[in-house]
């Protein structure tokens, strides 16, 4: 079967994508990755996978009539000449004209895989109300001829029913991307001082600046307690600026290591993973963290709560609430094993519920491929509470 999945920046096909690239091609599929920009890395790393990458530009921030049809056209321009029988799209832009565009095409299965909603959904200016309005009117034209939709969590699963832009009868959850437990694997021991950690694109709905100010108060009890953030800058509206960032830095004497292509010593100097989003998919940074043994402090939001049993292998707090986050990250500190208790917690919990072969499974299904020989059979969630 010819399989062509659709994302819109390129490392993702790799680091969310990559291992569901290879189980594909190993059980006899031909499959083309597209993303926007030319990244000879990316275009490597496929290759070596039996994958080829095609790259068409695609504007990340912001709708743009013009250059968004444009989009479109050559994605369906692609789709003529490869005759995909399965098309996979994933994040806000593949989602709507990808989909749009092999429907254009005539493509028989087509499988939008939301992994979250995006920043029109993450507020209420009033250029937000009007591109929620946009957004959810082009995601019901482009879902109207999807075979199925997969959700990374029920809550979005059940905001796309309410909207009536996906019935029931066509939505499925998956457990996220999955996370492979051999490429992480659990580690001990644990740094001598509490080390938090906070891995996210720099953006305000990833709790940065709540991470800061809890971080602040902490530091005000207790020494020698450190805070590490990772991750890129970013073009999205909800990026910080320069300034920003250095007040977070500041504000909560920060560790800030940049972008790093690979998260595994970062998460190693830590003794516990943080994550205040305002809402996620289901975020892979915290299935890394917990892949090597972390325990985890997320909000109960969205994706975010899925990735923790409150209590067993960490903690839920409220979205924006600083106070809460400061209050939990002191118990680390005063309960000198906790960190390591519901660390092993937490590589259980992802081993048995988000390791990456369990996940592929789940979209082979999703895609109406044949299921990958496993001794796991995860089911599908198809009701919505």
């Amino acid at each position: 079967m010819k399989i062509l999945i659709i994302g819109g920046y390129a490392p993702s096909l790799i680091s969310f994508r990559g291992s569901l690239i290879k189980a594909l091609i190993h059980t006899g599929h031909s499959v083309i990755a597209c993303a926007a920009g030319e990244d000879p890395e990316v275009k490597c790393s496929l290759s070596k996978l039996g994958c080829r990458y095609i790259s068409i530009p695609m504007s990340r921030a912001g709708l743009n009539p013009i250059a968004d049809i444009r989009y479109m056209s050559q994605l369906r321009s692609l789709m003529m000449e490869f005759r995909p029988d399965t098309v996979l799209t994933y994040s806000i832009k593949p989602l709507i004209w990808g989909s749009l565009a092999a429907r254009l095409c005539n493509i028989p299965n087509i499988c939008p895989l939301v992994t979250g909603l995006g920043y029109a959904f993450g507020g209420k200016t009033l250029k937000q109300r009007i591109l929620k309005k946009l957004i959810i009117r082009l995601y019901k034209t482009a879902f109207n001829s999807s075979s199925t939709v997969a959700f990374q969590n029920p809550d979005n699963q059940k905001l796309f029913h309410d909207l009536k832009i996906v019935p029931t009868s066509r939505s499925v959850v998956v457990n996220g991307s999955g996370v492979d437990m051999k490429h992480y694997g659990f580690h001990r021991p644990l740094p001598a001082a509490p080390t938090f950690l906070l891995i996210a694109r720099i953006l305000h709905d990833k709790g940065i600046f709540e991470y800061a100010r809890a971080a602040a108060i902490v530091q005000r009890k207790y020494k020698n307690i450190r805070f590490l953030l990772v991750g890129p800058q970013d073009v999205n509206p909800m990026a910080l600026t320069q300034a920003e960032l250095e007040k977070c830095i500041a504000i909560g004497g920060l560790e800030y290591l940049g972008e790093l292509k690979d998260v595994r010593p970062a998460i190693l100097e830590s003794s516990v993973y943080v994550l205040p989003s305002y809402g996620e998919g289901t975020p892979r940074s915290v299935l890394e963290a917990m892949a090597m043994g972390r325990a985890v402090i997320t909000t109960d939001a969205p994706g975010c709560r899925e990735t923790v049993i409150s209590g067993k292998n960490g903690f839920l707090v409220p979205v924006g609430d600083h106070a809460s986050l400061a209050n939990i990250m002191e118990e680390f500190i005063v309960n000198t094993n906790l960190a390591e208790d519901m660390g092993r917690e937490s590589y259980e919990y992802a081993k048995e519920k988000f390791d990456v072969n369990i996940v592929n499974k789940q979209i082979f299904k999703f895609l109406g491929l044949s299921e990958i020989s496993s001794t796991h059979r995860p089911s599908l969630i198809k009701v919505i509470p």
